[in-house]
Parts: structure tokens; C-alpha cells; sequence
């Protein structure tokens, strides 16, 4: 690493929901700042008015902060940076280092198919030209007619990109704007960032930004104070790693119209940053040993730029949910029950505020904690608790009661056997009472449990039974197991009754 202490960046766009890979991009970036003392820059490139919006950027700022990764310095924006850009094309244009374009992309494209030339890309026509800047022309940087510039990737190695094979490529808009690649290399030059970590689609733009930066270096450029004394000189390359793609169980690269990409959902659908940030550091990088699991801290000692693979990373969800589940049970039962809330109580929850019980919650929550895999799954484990009705899943009443020949019987005896226990309601003695009737039915306790389970809390899965009718009650058990009898008997063309 170049000097003591590097200064990393991340550089999202807000153009929508904050992509996965966006994340594994900011994770490597602030565990190379993290492990060398060095500075972990956030930079948000707001330069596109047509797609970008505020909501995006405080999107960004959120899902960082619940990632743990918020920056050291910055954020800067590249929309406050415009007078910035507009010196460094002055510069650059003054140089020779630009000209003029006037040319359309049909008019390009037309001239190729006239002299045969199936390749697209640009044809120099207005290299000589002299035309004047302004009056609706671009500014195509002037490309090296021979040579080669390469890009040297901690991940990748030496990468050699032919100038002769790279078109005059365009720097500056027709309006006047600096493109991607001129606004990333003045922000890098003065914010003086000696590592450039990012996703692998941007290589093809990389041998651009090197001829840009050796360019305004050539001409002297020196830095706007954003990172230290106005006026220092442009500080040299940074080092280049371009992380591997990733990719859906499909090997394709991860879409945000058919892949679950937004950082959001997971965070709402109740997966722990903890679990989460350490599943993005499998994404492309092995920690040493065989254990996938483990903190933040050992993360960032044991992080290398140069132990990252090159080979595309494949984003599993069901790896991540998995892992997600071995964090949840590792919580202590206090912070589990804390990390419910926001499902359990006030407006996430799926019952009135008034119904919840925080006695029956913390009762039942050992239980939950060893059967869900993310928080979002807790309601659905103890809504019969909080519901004065259970809400019924119509296919497990359809399995377990309706399609269940003896499930009313098993109804009825339950009914009956439960009443004797209303001086004695724990599990056990609901244990006790339920292998009867499934031994009156000739069934064994597993099969006897489910149209129990469904009539009282809706579902065929969830905590344990008798434990969980120990918590519920014996009036509001009672009262569920005759309502459902009563449905069973009505379905079945007349009335039912212990």
C-alpha cells in the first residue's frame, strides 16, 4: 500500500435502492481503510438530474449506517463540485488534451457501415477539424496513437489496453457536463485517494481515467484542498482492484428488475447487519481457516486486497437466510427480544398495540428464537397470542381439518380432555391429554397435533403446542378448538360437539 494511511472512497449514484453489490463494494473499501489506520471517504455522484433523487441519497446514508459502515469523512457530492470539473476541462482543453465533436451517433454508425467497418466505436472524423468548443459540441479526449496503458489490479494484475484499439473517447457533454470517467479523476486526484476499490465493470473505463489523471498531472495540477493544503501537488496513480461480479443462481449478473438486490428489503425483512455484513465479506474473499462465520473485528485483521478472487461471487440468499438463522440463535434470549420489537410492537406489529403482551412474548420467545431464521418471521410465530381470532392459513385448514377424516373427533377430544385440566394447565399435561386422543384415533402425537395446532393458532408451523397453549390460556384455547369444530361440522353439512 502506498504510504500510511490509505484513503479509500466509495462513490454510489442514487439512482435507486442501495444494491448489494454497492455494499460489498463499501465493506472492502472501509476494511482497507479499517485495518491500516486509514480514511474511509464517501463520495455520492449526483451529477445525472434525469435518474437520480434525494430519497436514493438518504437511502445510501441509511443503509451504511445500519451496516455499521459509516464514513470518516465526506459525504461530498459531485453536484457542489461543477466549478471543480469546468477548471480541469479549461486546463485540459487549453492543453490540446481535448477537441472538439460535432458528430451523432447515426452519423458515426453510418460512416462505419459506408467503409465496412463492423466494429462500432469512433472514427477520429473530427479529430483535425479544429472545430470550436461550445455550440452544442462535445469534447472527446485525444487517445495516444500508439502504446499501451495499463492498468495494474491488485486482483487482477497487469491489465494492457492497446491505444490503438481505444476510441477518442467523449470527456465533456454537448451541454457542457463532465462525464463519469473526467469528474471520478478530478474528485480521486483531489481528495487524494490512493485506492481505487470497485465493482469489475468499471476496468473498461479505468485505462481512460489513467490517461486523464497522467494528463492533468503533466499540466501541473494540484489539488483543491478537499483533503488537505490548497495547492498541494496531484498525488500520483492510486492502486487499482476491480472486485468480481456477482451473480444469481443462474451465473448471470445480479438484475435489479429480476434479483432480490436492495439492501432495504433485507434490513426490513429483519436479517441482522451483523449477519449480513459478514456474508458480503464471502462475496469474492475467504477468510483464513474453515469457519465462515465471524465478527467485524476479525474481518478487518484478517482482510487482503490480494486474496480476493477475480472469479464471479455468487449472491445465494438462502446462504445468507441460513446464516442470518445461526445468528439469530446465537443472540442472548434479552437482545433477541430487544431486536423483535420493531416487529412485535406499535405500528410493524400485525395486531393492535393494546394486545400485546410482553409477559407472553418473552415466554414464548426462547421457542421463536430457535425456529426463525429472520426477525420478519416472529409475528407469524405468536399472532394467535395478540389476535383475538387466530388468522387461518386456508391450506393448512384445508390439510390438517378439512381433509382430515377424523379431524373432528380429534377436535372433540381434545376439547373434552382439556377441559379436566383447567386446575392443572401446563405442558405437560396438555402433552398428556393430546396422546390420549391421538391414541383414541389410532394416530401418534405428531399427527393428533395438527388440526389442533391449525384451530388454535392458524398454522401447521410454529413453536411448540403445548407450550405454546400453556401461554395462550385454557378460555381462549377452549374457546378456538370449538369455534373450529363448529366450522368442521358446518363444512361437513351439519353441527359438531364434544
Amino acid at each position: 500500500m502506498p504510504g500510511d494511511a490509505p484513503r479509500v472512497r466509495f462513490a454510489p449514484s442514487p439512482t435507486g435502492y442501495f444494491h448489494v453489490g454497492s455494499a460489498r463494494t463499501a465493506l472492502f473499501n472501509w476494511l482497507v481503510a479499517r485495518q491500516s489506520g486509514g480514511t474511509f471517504v464517501l463520495r455520492i455522484e449526483d451529477t445525472d438530474a434525469e435518474r437520480n433523487r434525494e430519497e436514493w441519497v438518504d437511502g445510501i446514508f441509511s443503509a451504511m449506517h445500519w451496516l455499521s459502515m459509516d464514513p470518516d469523512e465526506g459525504p461530498y457530492r459531485q453536484s457542489l463540485r461543477t466549478e471543480r470539473y469546468h477548471q480541469a476541462i479549461d486546463a485540459l482543453w487549453d492543453a490540446g488534451c481535448f477537441y472538439a465533436c460535432g458528430c451523432t451517433h447515426d452519423e458515426v454508425d453510418a460512416r462505419n457501415r459506408a467503409a465496412g467497418i463492423l466494429t462500432p466505436g469512433y472514427d477520429g472524423f473530427c479529430r483535425s477539424r479544429g472545430l470550436p468548443r461550445g455550440d452544442g459540441t462535445a469534447l472527446r479526449f485525444r487517445m495516444p496513437d500508439e502504446g499501451i496503458t495499463t492498468v495494474h489490479d491488485v486482483i487482477r494484475g497487469a491489465v494492457e489496453f492497446p491505444c490503438s484499439a481505444m476510441d477518442d473517447f467523449v470527456a465533456v457533454k454537448a451541454n457542457g457536463a463532465p462525464l463519469f470517467v473526467l469528474a471520478n479523476v478530478v474528485d480521486d486526484i483531489d481528495m487524494a485517494i490512493t485506492h481505487v476499490i470497485r465493482g469489475e465493470d468499471l476496468l473498461p473505463t479505468t485505462p481512460k481515467g489513467i490517461l486523464l489523471w497522467e494528463a492533468l498531472i503533466s499540466l501541473g495540477w494540484t489539488t483543491d484542498g478537499s483533503a488537505g493544503a490548497a495547492g498541494a501537488p496531484a498525488p500520483g496513480l492510486p492502486l487499482f482492484a476491480h472486485l468480481p461480479m456477482l451473480v444469481n443462481e443462474q451465473r448471470k449478473k445480479l438484475s435489479k428488475r429480476r434479483d432480490p438486490v436492495a439492501v432495504e428489503s433485507y434490513r426490513d425483512q429483519g436479517y441482522l447487519p451483523e449477519a449480513f455484513v459478514n456474508y458480503l465479506g464471502l462475496l469474492g474473499w475467504s477468510p483464513p481457516g474453515e469457519d465462515e462465520i465471524f465478527t467485524v473485528d476479525q474481518m478487518a485483521e484478517w482482510f487482503r486486497l490480494e486474496d480476493v478472487n477475480h472469479s464471479p461471487a455468487f449472491f445465494d440468499v438462502a446462504k445468507l437466510t441460513h446464516m442470518n438463522g445461526e445468528y439469530i440463535r446465537a443472540m442472548p434470549l434479552d437482545t433477541f427480544i430487544e431486536a423483535c420489537r420493531p416487529w412485535v410492537t406499535g405500528d410493524g406489529a400485525p395486531w393492535p398495540a393494546a394486545s400485546f403482551d410482553e409477559a407472553a412474548f418473552a415466554a414464548l420467545a426462547p421457542l421463536v428464537q430457535e425456529r426463525v431464521a429472520v426477525l420478519g418471521e416472529v409475528p407469524a410465530m405468536v399472532d394467535f397470542l395478540f389476535l383475538d381470532e387466530p388468522d387461518i392459513d386456508e391450506d393448512s385448514w384445508a390439510k390438517a381439518v378439512a381433509g382430515d377424516e377424523v379431524a373432528g373427533t380429534i377436535l372433540s377430544g381434545a376439547i373434552v380432555g382439556y377441559e379436566g385440566l383447567a386446575g392443572d394447565w401446563n405442558r405437560d399435561a396438555l402433552h398428556a391429554a393430546t396422546l390420549a386422543v391421538g391414541e383414541a384415533v389410532g394416530r401418534k402425537l405428531g399427527k393428533a397435533q395438527a388440526p389442533i395446532r391449525v384451530a388454535v393458532t392458524g398454522r401447521r408451523v410454529g413453536p411448540p403446542l403445548f407450550e405454546a397453549l400453556e401461554v395462550l390460556g385454557p378460555e381462549r384455547t377452549l374457546a378456538r378448538l370449538r369455534a373450529a369444530l363448529g366450522r368442521a361440522g358446518a363444512a361437513a353439512g351439519g353441527e359438531s360437539s364434544p
